[in-house]
C-alpha cells in the first residue's frame, strides 16, 4: 500500500485548520502531515496508532500530535454500520508550527507554548480534567470565529502546557524525521501490518514489503523504531485483544485465535509483558463495580 502524505487545507480566510467530522473514515490511513494536530474523540472507539505507539482509544480522549508524526485511528467496526446508534464524532486542530510568525513565538512571555509543541514530537495524551477542559476549547476552536479561533487555540495549548494529566505516546528510540525514501518504508511496514496481523507474517513477507533483504529488513526496522518487529506486530494484537476482552463477547482462548496468536501459552505471556496485567486482570478491570 502507497504511504500517504497529507496535504492540510485551512482556506484562504483561515490561518489553521478547524473542523468537526462525523464520520470514522476520515484519513483513518497511516499517514502524516507537517502541521501539528489536536484531536478530540467525543463519541468512538477504536485502536490509536502514533508513531511507535500503540494503544485503544475511547469517548472523550484528547491528543495532541507533532509535527510529521506518523499516526491515525482506526475506528471500531460498529462505527461503519448504517444502524449504529451512536455515529463517530470527531474534533480536529491542524496548525502549522510557525502560522502565528517567528516574532510572536519568540517572545520570552511565550516559552509554554513554545514548550509544548515541541513535546508534541513525541506525541501528548491528555487525561482526567485536563482532557474535559483542552476538550471544551477545541470545540470553541471549531466554532469561533475570527480572532476567537486563535485565542481559544492558546488557551488550549496553555492548558496542556501546565497540566500534570499527560502521558508522552512515542519512545524516545523512535525516530519520526526520517529521510523521505525511510519514512514511505516505515509506513509501507506499519500499513501492511495494521491490515494483516491477524494471520502470520513471515519475515521473508515483510521483507518485501519494505523492498530489502530479510537480514536488512530486521536491523532496519529495529534501528528506526526501538523495537523489534516481532514485538510491534505483538503490540498490535494484542491492543485488538485489549478492545475484545473490553466488549466481553468471546471467551479468551477465541480472543487469542482472533487475534493472530496460535498458541494460548504465547498469548497470555505477550498480553502481561504489553499491558502488565493477564488478559483476566484487563478485562476484571472494566467491570462496572
Amino acid at each position: 500500500m502507497k504511504p500517504y502524505r497529507l496535504t492540510i487545507a485551512s482556506g484562504s480566510s483561515q490561518s489553521f485548520s478547524a473542523r468537526h467530522d462525523l464520520a470514522p473514515n476520515v484519513n483513518n490511513r497511516w499517514h502524516y502531515h507537517e502541521e501539528i494536530e489536536l484531536i478530540y474523540i467525543k463519541n468512538g472507539s477504536g485502536t490509536q496508532f502514533i508513531g511507535d505507539s500503540i494503544s485503544q482509544f475511547n469517548n472523550g480522549d484528547v491528543v495532541m500530535v507533532g509535527s510529521n508524526l506518523p499516526h491515525f485511528w482506526q475506528f471500531d467496526e460498529q462505527y461503519f454500520s448504517k444502524g449504529q446508534p451512536q455515529p463517530a464524532d470527531v474534533y480536529v486542530v491542524h496548525f502549522a508550527k510557525e502560522f502565528w510568525g517567528n516574532s510572536f513565538t519568540n517572545l520570552p512571555e511565550n516559552q509554554e507554548l513554545n514548550r509544548v509543541i515541541e513535546q508534541s514530537t513525541r506525541g501528548i495524551q491528555i487525561t482526567g480534567n485536563s482532557a474535559e477542559h483542552v476538550a471544551q476549547f477545541i470545540v470553541k476552536i471549531v466554532e469561533a470565529n475570527g480572532a476567537h479561533k486563535i485565542i481559544n487555540l492558546m488557551e488550549a495549548l496553555l492548558e496542556i502546557a501546565r497540566s500534570k494529566e499527560v502521558n508522552h505516546l512515542v519512545s524516545l528510540g523512535f525516530q519520526s524525521g526520517f529521510q523521505e525514501t525511510e519514512r514511505d518504508r516505515i509506513q509501507s511496514i506499519y500499513n501492511y501490518t495494521i491490515l494483516n496481523y491477524r494471520k502470520k507474517i513471515e519475515l521473508a513477507e515483510i521483507a518485501g514489503v519494505a523492498k530489502i533483504s530479510r537480514n536488512s529488513f530486521c536491523k532496519f526496522f529495529k534501528s528506526r523504531t526501538g523495537k523489534t518487529y516481532s514485538l510491534f506486530t505483538n503490540e498490535i494484537r494484542v491492543g485488538h485483544a485489549c478492545r475484545l476482552l473490553i466488549e466481553n463477547r468471546m471467551n479468551v482462548k477465541e480472543i487469542c485465535y482472533e487475534c493472530g496468536f496460535y498458541n494460548f501459552a504465547s498469548f497470555h505471556k505477550c498480553f502481561k509483558d504489553i499491558t502488565g496485567k493477564t488478559p483476566l486482570q484487563y478485562q476484571k478491570s472494566f467491570e462496572p463495580a
